[in-house]
């Protein structure tokens, strides 16, 4: 190996890094908040990513009737609860969101020719059918059960995991899929040459790292986040709705998801249960950070995605398992340097 292959092999490990480190922050406040072990965080990658394949192909995608039968389950619970109890304005809010916006997003794609359209029109149209799949999951399944054990709730991200799967299968069928870059420009710098498609994923990666920053330190909402990630009976005590921050959680980790995949859908074959490794790599990248630290997460990121890019050089048969055996050193040093803690009740 000489210095230009390590150069390229930099590139593509700090490439991958950076969606990474995007999944790896998801995880880390997912489970902050929620105490969720969000598996399906790398569907909503593969989701994103073939919801766009789809959107350009002009036809209405598939995840659209997912999204509007979600929205009638929502609003059949909350809108029928809010009924009972005389709130006709929470009632009507809980349809408008749930239900009458997929019926107008099917609409609109249904009607319009969203293929003909700017690239960026078309990744705000991705992004609108899977990000409100986020807070409508944690209503349906997470909500209801926000208080049992961790293993409860593990148990039911495995098996949200397996239905997404078999969905996407559905779908978008066995084949893979690719979109246009963002940009077809490319720069030789030194030995290097750098793709357009690179920058925008490191671009957008570092950018919505500090808007994530930005969001906990001077929003509100942000700040409720962080009470409940710090103490969750606390925050509730000073009148944060654990359901309010678990949805918004969600949220974000839903929207940091399908980024993610409409991000790399130009560099890499995006499949329907791709989503899976990429997120058990952000996942590695969380443990590194001990599910709690945001910076070790990120940092972790970036250690495994050179890792798999110069594994892949020297072993590339290899390279999967190599990646996922870093987590067992920091499994076992974390085992030895911190004491058990109970779980709250």
């Amino acid at each position: 190996m000489d210095f230009s292959i390590a150069l390229i092999l930099s590139q593509d490990g700090i490439t991958n890094g950076a969606i990474y480190a995007l999944l790896a922050l998801a995880l880390v406040l997912v489970f902050a908040v929620t105490r969720v072990i969000f598996i399906q965080q790398g569907e909503f990658v593969s989701y994103g990513a073939l919801t766009m394949a789809m959107v350009q192909t002009g036809g209405i995608p598939a995840t659209t009737w997912l999204l509007l039968g979600m929205g009638v389950v929502v609003t059949i619970l909350d809108g029928g609860a809010a009924l009972k109890k005389g709130q006709m304005r929470k009632a009507a809010g809980v349809a408008g969101w749930n239900l009458l916006y997929p019926l107008v997003l099917a609409g609109l794609l249904a009607s319009m020719s969203v293929n003909t359209l700017p690239l960026a029109i078309q990744v705000l149209v991705a992004l609108a059918i899977v990000v409100p799949m986020g807070p409508m999951m944690y209503r349906l399944m997470y909500q209801p059960i926000a208080s049992a054990p961790v293993l409860i709730l593990l148990i039911v991200s495995v098996a949200l995991h397996l239905a997404m799967v078999g969905l996407g299968l559905l779908f978008f069928g066995a084949e893979g899929q690719r979109t246009p870059a963002f940009s077809d420009a490319n720069f030789d710098i030194g030995p290097l040459m750098v793709s357009g498609q690179t920058l925008w994923v490191i671009a957008v990666a570092i950018l919505l790292i500090v808007a994530l920053y930005q969001f906990f330190e001077r929003s509100l909402y942000g700040k409720a986040l962080r009470a409940a990630a710090l103490n969750r009976v606390g925050a509730q005590l000073m009148g944060i709705s654990p359901a309010l921050a678990g949805k918004l959680t969600f949220l974000l980790a839903a929207f940091i998801g399908a980024l993610s995949g409409v991000l790399i859908a130009p560099i890499t074959t995006i499949y329907y249960d791709t989503g899976f490794l990429i997120g058990l790599k952000g996942f590695v990248a969380a443990i590194i950070g001990g599910l709690a630290s945001y910076p070790l997460a990120a940092a972790g990121a970036i250690a495994v995605g050179l890792l798999e890019a110069f594994a892949s050089f020297w072993a590339s048969a290899y390279k999967e398992v190599i990646v996922f055996t870093l987590i067992i050193p920091v499994l076992l040093w974390r085992s030895l340097s911190t004491h058990h803690v109970e779980e709250e009740e």
